[in-house]
């Protein structure tokens, strides 16, 4: 009896292991529709203050994103994603929008966050309080819906692991990055998808130095980043918001 009972546990932990793996690809997937397509990371404007002249130029620039992502970004959601609770989440969605400097920056930010939110709240109805949270909060104005403080939200309530939710995080900003690339016709799709492969190995050096800090450490690497993304706004004509 004790061995029967045992397999069962076993086969629905198995079976809910393979489920979240399901469900991590979907918020993966760029069919989600988050907005996260409609956002270069600086990448136009930094094409347009020629910074960046050559397909060559744009490795670099990547792990740069990639660093400031990480060291700014991943405390967020590796707290939140840690606690999942309404308290903590106000509480550091108010702290980054102070701690963001430029208005392009926490618009998109907030853009996204508010789209995460509200597809995660259609798509994944077994989590309740992803609905009731939304309801709660949308146009409280009581939160700014930061798209790294929704992240770790929704990846905690969902059941992500840590390392998961942070390594997640950082692979979508290089997804969103190498695709404005190639819709700005910097590089082709295929020479976009091997310097994916080529910089996976870097994103995951700078996951595993930016895993599992505290909020208190959250930082900049890359001021310059910052400046030319804040100057997106100023652009004569412009494909994406940010």
């Amino acid at each position: 009896m004790n061995h029967s009972v045992n397999k069962s546990y076993a086969d629905a932990n198995r079976d809910n292991k393979s489920l979240l793996q399901w469900t991590q690809w979907q918020l993966l997937d760029s069919i989600l529709p988050t907005g996260g397509f409609a956002h270069s990371y600086g990448l136009e404007s930094a094409m347009q203050s020629n910074l960046i002249k050559q397909p060559e130029d744009l490795k670099p620039f990547i792990i740069q994103v990639l660093d400031n992502t990480g060291s700014l970004f991943l405390p967020f959601v590796h707290t939140l994603n840690k606690s999942p609770d309404t308290e903590t989440w106000t509480r550091l969605d108010n702290l980054l929008e102070a701690t963001l400097t430029n208005e392009i920056a926490r618009k998109a930010s907030a853009s996204q966050g508010s789209a995460l939110l509200r597809v995660a709240a259609s798509v994944f109805h077994e989590i309740a309080e992803l609905k009731l949270i939304r309801e709660r909060f949308i146009g409280s104005g009581l939160v700014y819906f930061h798209h790294a403080c929704v992240f770790g939200l929704v990846t905690g309530l969902l059941g992500f692991d840590g390392k998961t939710a942070q390594r997640s995080y950082v692979y979508l900003a290089m997804r969103d990055v190498l695709s404005a690339a190639t819709r700005l016709n910097l590089v082709g799709p295929i020479a976009a998808s091997g310097l994916q492969h080529e910089i996976a190995s870097a994103a995951e050096g700078i996951v595993e130095r930016w895993m599992d800090r505290a909020v208190e450490d959250a930082c900049q690497t890359n001021p310059l980043l910052d400046t030319v993304q804040g100057c997106h706004g100023y652009l004569f004509s412009r494909l994406f918001c940010s």
